[in-house]
């Protein structure tokens, strides 16, 4: 039997179309990994099992990858007795046609381009079959909303572009393997993050910086500095680290957060940029850090009446467009669904469990600035609790860090005045602790307790 007819034989899909494929390159793919130890490096890199047409050809992919991983040598001998010990030799054509896979090959060296074909086609056949899966939805979308409609749709077209597994389970072996090599990848940093810096070293030290996936809140009474946080910390991730950050601000306009940033990067009293008078140096120091702040990657939507879905499709494309690595949503009980909910705690619940989702989705911290209850002002201790968490119990749960902030001269100005608490109330992966930092409030930012101005 020919290797045309076993795939016909093994292959579901029998479609009117021909979906979109490059058997020649699969089959160079496969050749140069037998070949040589550095191309299978440089494929491992670009495609993954599923990213084959033929399943002959992803059959041998993963055999080899097993090998690979495993220390084994990987060649025409080796993947040929693997096959054959799972009963898999016949199904790919027989060790004739592993040979015949070797004797094609152009050049080894030439793995990496060949390996980007075979994805480029993959990403394609899955986006024909998204498009299937999205135009089922138009049909079947009686009674249902078209901005959930939409939603769903992007979600499709993104989980193709992110290379996202369509498997919903893994075998612990493939979880594992994975697993160590973050573990390996942590031992080896010599001290740097993994995460998103915080521009707090304390804070950096207790978390490893913001993890991908994690959803933090940043909770606080009205006028402590929540919102103040969340600028520190998006200035440390973009203008500092040259990382790509959105803010979504329901409260504060672009011109405001502007303002507000350019205060503390340049050490000029927000109050002379809100009402002035500026001096000669003031307007210098101005000049040097807003032509570097205008070069960070740093996006801000002040959009009214922003909706769920507004933020995630605006991620999406950040994400894909710019390589988004930390999403804010300034803040939370601000958020609309605009839609009629039984209650306003119920709909705020919902904001929560959607923004967690939205980090693991697009594998990004989200911080999520909420405002607590009265329940602290009520206590004669006014140190704030998880239990102060408005609205909703469910921003707790959710949230993987939730960080309080409290400051004594809030409510008595003459008690630490200048000083401010990060009180980790919550850290899923870690230890819980009480961060003191320096408030400078006249020039918009929280600052290590040791850095001076």
């Amino acid at each position: 039997m020919s290797i045309d007819e076993l795939e016909v034989a093994y292959s579901p899909r029998t479609l009117d179309r021909t979906p979109p494929q490059n058997v020649e390159a699969e089959q160079s793919v496969l050749g140069a990994m037998m070949l040589s130890k550095d191309a299978m490096a440089d494929v491992i890199e670009v495609v993954r099992a599923n990213d084959f047409y033929r399943p002959a050809h992803e059959m041998v992919f993963d055999t080899a990858t097993k090998l690979y991983n495993s220390g084994d040598p990987v060649d025409a001998l080796t993947v040929g007795s693997e096959l054959q010990r799972a009963g898999n030799l016949a199904r790919i054509g027989g060790a004739e046609y592993l040979h015949t896979l070797i004797s094609i090959v152009p050049s080894a060296a030439s793995a990496g381009y060949y390996a980007r074909l075979v994805r480029e086609q993959s990403i394609l056949r899955k986006l024909v079959e998204a498009g299937t899966r999205i135009a089922n939805m138009g049909y079947d979308a009686d009674g249902t909303e078209v901005d959930e409609v939409v939603d769903s749709a992007q979600s499709e077209i993104f989980a193709v572009t992110e290379r996202r597994n369509s498997e919903d389970f893994l075998p612990i072996g493939d979880v594992m393997e994975r697993t160590l090599e973050e573990i390996d990848a942590a031992s080896s940093r010599d001290g740097q993050m993994l995460g998103i810096p915080t521009g707090f070293r304390q804070l950096d030290e207790l978390t490893g910086g913001f993890q991908a996936g994690q959803m933090i809140v940043l909770a606080a009474r009205p006028a402590i500095g929540k919102s103040t946080l969340g600028l520190d910390i998006a200035r440390s991730a973009s203008i500092a680290h040259g990382k790509a950050s959105v803010i979504f601000s329901l409260e504060m306009s672009r011109e405001e957060i502007t303002k507000r940033m350019l205060a503390a990067e340049a050490g000029v009293k927000l109050s002379k940029l809100t009402k002035g008078p500026m001096g000669p140096n003031d307007w210098e120091r101005l000049a040097s850090t807003a032509a570097r702040i205008a070069k960070a990657p740093l996006f801000i939507d002040d959009s009214p009446n922003m909706s769920l879905m507004e933020i995630r499709a605006k991620c999406r494309r950040l994400k894909q467009q710019h390589d988004l690595s930390l999403v804010i949503v300034d803040y939370l009980q601000l958020m609309s669904s605009g839609r009629k909910v039984e209650s306003r705690q119920q709909e705020v619940s919902e904001f929560s469990r959607a923004l967690k989702l939205l980090a693991k989705e697009i594998q990004v911290p989200v911080i999520a600035i909420s405002q607590l209850n009265r329940g602290a002002e009520q206590r004669t201790e006014k140190r704030p609790m998880l239990s102060d968490m408005r609205e909703s119990g469910a921003i707790e749960q959710d949230a993987d860090i939730v960080i309080l902030l409290h400051r004594d001269d809030a409510y008595d100005r003459d008690n630490r005045p200048g000083e401010a608490d990060f009180i980790i109330a919550k850290h899923r992966s870690g230890p819980t602790d009480t961060i003191a930092v320096a408030f400078k409030k006249d020039y918009a930012h929280f600052a290590d307790m040791a850095a001076d101005l």
